[in-house]
């Protein structure tokens, strides 16, 4: 019987990476969108704008993290924001989310990181547990707040009122 293999991803990895990914968006209740997820996979290779680790069985892909790099003014410091892990339900419960978890520990400590950050939702008890388990702790001093920006046209309003009126 074979192991999993954890290893950092490059673009060669995407065709493998696409379906994990693409699994995780409908996780969390998003249509299924290969190109989409394909396409932005690809931007974030192709402009280092995070970093990828796939899990694998052989060679069948079992789970993929992604880290995104930050920073921490007070610490002055370098961050990372663990912003998205996902095992193919074929392979849960057998440790790859913890090898994931480990291999991204690791990276980040290469680096001279401070501190991982993940935010989960409040009903996915599954990943608490495992975040939990692996030494991770929930904040309990700050709150957390988004503000949603709308998709904006990214045409000037003066020409988009004149295409509308057709000149």
């Amino acid at each position: 019987m074979s192991t999993f293999t954890v290893r950092q991803a490059v673009l060669s990895d995407l065709e493998a990476l696409v379906p994990l990914f693409d699994g995780y968006r409908q996780f969390y209740g998003r249509d299924s969108n290969l190109g989409a997820a394909r396409d932005f996979l690809s931007a974030r290779f192709n402009h280092g704008e995070s970093v990828l680790f796939i899990a694998q069985k052989g060679l069948a892909p079992a789970g993929f993290v992604q880290l995104y790099p930050s920073f921490s003014s007070i610490s002055l410091a370098r961050t990372f924001i663990l912003n998205d892990i996902f095992v193919h339900e074929q392979w849960r419960k057998k440790g790859v989310g913890s090898l994931l978890i480990a291999a991204a520990v690791e990276f980040a400590r290469s680096l001279g990181a401070v501190r991982l950050s993940l935010s989960t939702a409040i009903t996915n008890q599954t990943a608490q547990s495992l975040y939990q388990s692996a030494g991770w702790k929930r904040d309990e001093q700050f709150f957390y707040y988004h503000f949603a920006i709308e998709a904006q046209s990214i045409i000037p309003p003066d020409l988009a009122h004149k295409a509308a009126q057709g000149r």
